[in-house]
């Protein structure tokens, strides 16, 4: 993925983004105010070894000072030191509970050691902590490093520097640290998700999605209109609508797909239903009449059949009788407008159209219209959902495939070009419909369009 399609993927999910960034921020909040009110006191002390004087002694009784400054850290929240404070201030815990209450730690290479005590109470935490620093040094003289032989007193000797003070501020919570990293936390999920999201997304988006999932050319983009099921014939009813424009787009790539010689017949499928086949094949047409070319438009989507509805013509009679011969094919043909644009709508619908579509009558039909027309278009039923697509590719020169940004699957996409491979048909190349005018996936569709806005109808 480029950057781009990062920035994309953000814009498309941001509004689960900044859902999870507000529950974060919220969680974090309403834990400062639940949370209860603590305070913190600290002591440090100072351990130092007796020695002679001398700078061997002396060298040698630093570097055992801090040596046992790391295990003293360990000492000082074990019973040895927090059973006479208990005693001593009375209170009604364990050593183990008040235990989780301290943290002594000592900086490296250094003869101190800083206690610091939470508790509820300001005034406790103070006197928890000097109580644990003078016991401290008690076990140290009398216990750990007790005299030996003649020695009076402990060669190991722990020094207050810093009693503690009754704390007038608690440590937490702290508002704006839960705020914080609530907001983080919920920012990190809400873009977790997004990512997630996308992973499990599989429907094509934009121009690289279906470069990523089948090697045919993209041959156009037409963007999104929530009215085009109203007026499909986008065209013919508004020409300078940006729809229109890329219509004729289609059709510049379409003449200059690399065909052999002969007239030129294109089968307009898709993978699956709704993705705007019917449409761009209607519409291909009318284009590449208004060239002044002579174009037949065929539906051979005998299940669901649309030119007929489409164009407003009587679908009675058309490819199927001119198929069983009860029909000829200049009597089917209907001429429509004022361009040299003729249509044969699908006629009866038989009970096998994939075996009438792959017949000897459908090959003979084309070539009888491959001498009277400049570009045929067929119109055919989608490629996964039946096998009369593929059927009748074989007959032509290719197929064009139609894909509908946030519709289309890719792996549907790649089913469908396997499709076509199998049955020895050619895919020319991809037309993406539906493509977002605004939104994080509007880039796609800015490659398609000169600028041009609905505005402009």
């Amino acid at each position: 993925m480029q950057l781009k399609d990062y920035v994309a993927l953000l814009r498309r999910s941001w509004l689960v983004i900044l859902a999870c960034t507000t529950i974060g921020a919220s969680v974090g909040v309403a834990a400062a105010f639940l949370a209860p009110t603590l305070y913190q006191a600290t002591t440090q002390q100072y351990v130092s070894v007796r020695n002679s004087g001398d700078a061997g002694d002396l060298a040698q009784s630093t570097s055992y000072a801090r040596q046992a400054v790391t295990s003293y850290v360990r000492v000082i929240p074990t019973a040895i030191v927090l059973d006479p404070v208990i005693r001593d201030l009375g209170l009604d815990i364990t050593s183990e509970q008040l235990a989780d209450r301290i943290a002594a730690s000592a900086p490296p290479d250094t003869q101190l050691i800083t206690v610091t005590v939470t508790d509820e109470n300001p005034s406790q935490a103070a006197q928890l902590a000097n109580a644990i620093a003078e016991r401290f040094a008690e076990a140290v003289a009398t216990q750990l490093e007790a005299p030996t032989g003649a020695e009076a007193e402990s060669k190991v000797s722990v020094e207050t520097l810093a009693a503690a003070k009754v704390p007038t501020e608690p440590s937490s919570p702290n508002l704006r640290l839960d705020f914080s990293l609530g907001l983080l936390i919920g920012l990190g999920a809400g873009i977790g998700l997004a990512v997630l999201r996308s992973v499990l997304d599989t429907r094509v988006h934009t121009v690289s999605d279906v470069e990523g999932s089948i090697s045919a050319p993209i041959l156009g983009g037409i963007p999104f209109d929530p009215d085009s099921a109203d007026r499909p014939l986008v065209v013919q009813a508004s020409p300078r609508d940006p729809r229109s424009e890329a219509f004729r787009r289609i059709r510049t790539s379409v003449q200059f797909l690399n065909i052999e010689s002969g007239t030129p017949s294109f089968v307009v499928t898709s993978s699956a239903p709704a993705e705007g086949k019917s449409t761009t094949a209607a519409n291909l047409a009318l284009t590449l009449a208004e060239t002044g070319m002579r174009v037949a438009l065929v539906d051979a989507d005998l299940r669901k059949p649309r030119v007929a509805d489409n164009f407003h013509v009587e679908g009675g009679v058309g490819l199927t009788d001119v198929l069983a011969r009860r029909v000829p094919l200049s009597s089917a043909m209907q001429p429509w407008g004022r361009s040299k644009l003729f249509l044969l709508p699908a006629g009866t619908l038989p009970p096998n159209p994939a075996e009438v579509l792959g017949s000897m009558a459908m090959w003979q039909t084309l070539e009888e219209m491959r001498r009277a027309f400049d570009y045929i278009i067929i119109d055919a039923p989608p490629l996964l959902a039946v096998t009369d697509a593929a059927v009748v590719s074989r007959l032509t020169t290719g197929a064009i495939l139609v894909a509908a940004s946030g519709w289309t699957r890719k792996p549907q996409l790649a089913a469908a070009a396997k499709a076509l491979e199998s049955a020895d048909a050619k895919l020319l190349g991809v037309v993406i419909t539906k493509l977002p005018t605004k939104g994080p996936d509007s880039a796609a569709y800015s490659q398609y369009t000169y600028g041009v806005t609905h505005a402009q109808h």
